[in-house]
């Protein structure tokens, strides 16, 4: 195809990323993710131009950062690139876009996110065990054997729904609006999410902001919670967050989407991978002592939030190219899980592979995942009870995918389960 052709084109998911001249290549197109073609593109540029700058796209100028290392540079180096703002491709200004401390620097960053850290320490964890696998044997318990089901719905949302409620001490009875409230926060434009206008999503926050607002006012002074609300009212360093609205939105809205999304879209793309490389699916029911390294791997395969954004302070040479202070710069984390020169066989899964923990999808430095063991936990019981229950769950239809560059989101997914 010609690339007058293609210009013309509303949608590339068909298109052959060797058609396109490489200075117009745009990773920002959500249909590149919802058709899950995506890995075709990043691959050319691993090859050709993995520091890549595209000068035209709907989300302004962006550089593309495509490997595992010069990902890796950019990450740990906080000071020349920075988070304030944004970490989502394009978002300058335009949307609703309230502040939380993933879109912090130090020393503001370091503060807040220390207040709400030990809800994921390792303490914390062992008590949350027990809590996660008795929920996990109830809705694995509950599943229509011999029926075709979805998946996302009746396991991956309403697992994690579970986990959030728990994390934030939230009524159980309102616990699905937790997960619309993830979902809305990432519906923007920029990401290529035109689910609701930017209008009707700020509706919808405001609504969450003063459900918290709620739980807050009920829990100041209460020191005896680990809920994330309860140590946000009641720490020195935050207990006036209240005072400052959109602080605490902004943070809220984190907590949430990072509480969701890593684990809802893993607990989907595991069951997808293993009905796509069968045999590792024998080799986990031969061996379901793999089930801890498998997570690790299914987190890398999956990479549920392919980019993260940073802001340069100041000039900085990489890889031979000159990015501009100022200029948005996005690690492509869902290219660098599948680049071959940092992880051997990177387009395999292979639940037994050495090192599996050595992957992108947490990030690195002072923004890494806080939660990340938290993930790790509610993925490793979840897969270690699904075992016990059933020789596969198989794939019987068509996944649907999330159109988006910001999550890579299974919306729908078929299956049938098979009891041993």
């Amino acid at each position: 195809m010609q690339w007058q052709d293609i210009e013309q084109l509303d949608s590339w998911a068909g298109v052959n990323p060797y058609d396109v001249p490489l200075d117009k290549i745009d990773m920002s197109r959500p249909e590149l993710y919802e058709s899950n073609v995506h890995e075709k593109w990043f691959e050319r540029l691993r090859k050709e131009d993995p520091v890549h700058f595209c000068a035209d796209s709907k989300v302004g100028p962006f550089w593309s950062i495509t490997s595992f290392q010069d990902i890796k540079t950019v990450d740990t180096n906080h000071k020349v690139f920075s988070s304030e703002g944004s970490i989502a491709i394009g978002i300058m200004g335009k949307e609703f876009n309230p502040p939380s401390f993933i879109q912090m620097d130090q020393p503001v960053h370091d503060v807040q996110r220390r207040v709400v850290s030990p809800a994921a320490s390792p303490g914390s964890l062992a008590q949350l065990e027990g809590i996660i696998r008795e929920k996990a044997c109830f809705i694995l318990d509950q599943l229509p054997v011999g029926e075709t089901f979805d998946w996302v719905d009746k396991v991956s949302i309403e697992m994690t729904t579970y986990m959030l409620a728990i994390l934030f001490d939230f009524p159980m009875e309102d616990r699905r609006k937790l997960t619309h409230w993830s979902d809305v926060t990432t519906s923007v434009e920029a990401v290529g999410d035109f689910s609701i206008t930017s209008e009707e999503r700020e509706k919808e926050l405001m609504e969450c902001l003063a459900y918290f607002q709620k739980l807050w006012h009920e829990r100041a002074g209460n020191t005896e919670g680990f809920d994330f609300v309860t140590m946000l009212a009641n720490h020195p360093d935050t207990k006036d967050m209240i005072d400052d609205p959109m602080t605490f939105l902004g943070n809220l809205m984190l907590l949430i989407v990072g509480g969701n999304d890593t684990t809802r879209n893993s607990m989907s793309g595991g069951i997808l991978a293993l009905n796509e490389f069968p045999e590792q699916y024998e080799l986990l029911r031969k061996n379901p002592d793999l089930v801890t390294n498998m997570v690790s791997e299914i987190i890398r395969w999956q990479t549920p939030l392919p980019h993260m954004r940073r802001t340069a302070t100041e000039d900085f040479e990489l890889n031979g190219k000159t990015i501009k202070k100022g200029d948005q710069v996005i690690m492509w984390y869902a290219s660098g899980n599948r680049d071959d020169n940092a992880i051997e066989n990177s387009h395999q899964f292979i639940i037994d592979r050495p090192k599996a923990r050595q992957h992108l999808s947490f990030g690195f430095g002072i923004h890494r995942c806080m939660g990340n063991r938290v993930a790790e936990l509610q993925l490793r019981i979840m897969w270690e009870e699904i075992m016990k229950r059933f020789k596969s769950v198989e794939v019987v239809g068509d996944v649907k995918r999330l159109p988006s560059n910001f999550v890579l989101g299974i919306t729908e997914m078929p299956v049938r389960v098979h009891p041993w």
